[in-house]
């Protein structure tokens, strides 16, 4: 079974930085067939929107993407060994403040098109961050 924590958000100033974290655990990349995984976001009233994804199969390795609105300031990426995502968050802005959720893919299209939850697959609670 699939299940996904993020870990690591916080307050913080506008130009300052973050890093969220999200352990994966029952994961199995044959079975579960998954070929990402992702940011999202949701602020207050608004819709939930992607941040950045990469690519976890060997169909999808080396493929990454980022939101228009955080390209050159946040860096997704995973460490195998530990089987965990980050994001690394700089020069955080107000505008960046919401509710992160970590998220895996099974279909063959999230890195492509509007970058969507509808996508993806599985989801984890969510970590606030706050840039104030």
């Amino acid at each position: 079974h699939v299940q996904l924590v993020e870990s690591g958000g916080g307050l913080v100033q506008p130009g300052g930085s973050l890093r969220l974290s999200c352990g994966a655990s029952g994961v199995s990349y044959e079975t579960d067939g998954l070929s990402g995984m992702g940011w999202f976001r949701q602020a207050p009233g608004m819709k939930r929107e992607g941040v950045a994804g990469i690519g976890t199969a060997v169909r999808t390795a080396g493929i990454i993407r980022y939101a228009d609105a955080v390209r050159g300031r946040f860096t997704i990426s995973k460490d195998n060994a530990n089987n965990t995502l980050y994001l690394q968050m700089n020069s955080l802005e107000p505008e960046d403040t919401g509710l992160y959720y970590c998220a895996a893919a099974t279909t063959s299209n999230w890195w492509y098109g509007p970058f969507r939850g509808d996508r993806w697959t599985y989801w984890g609670q969510g970590t606030q961050v706050t840039v104030s």
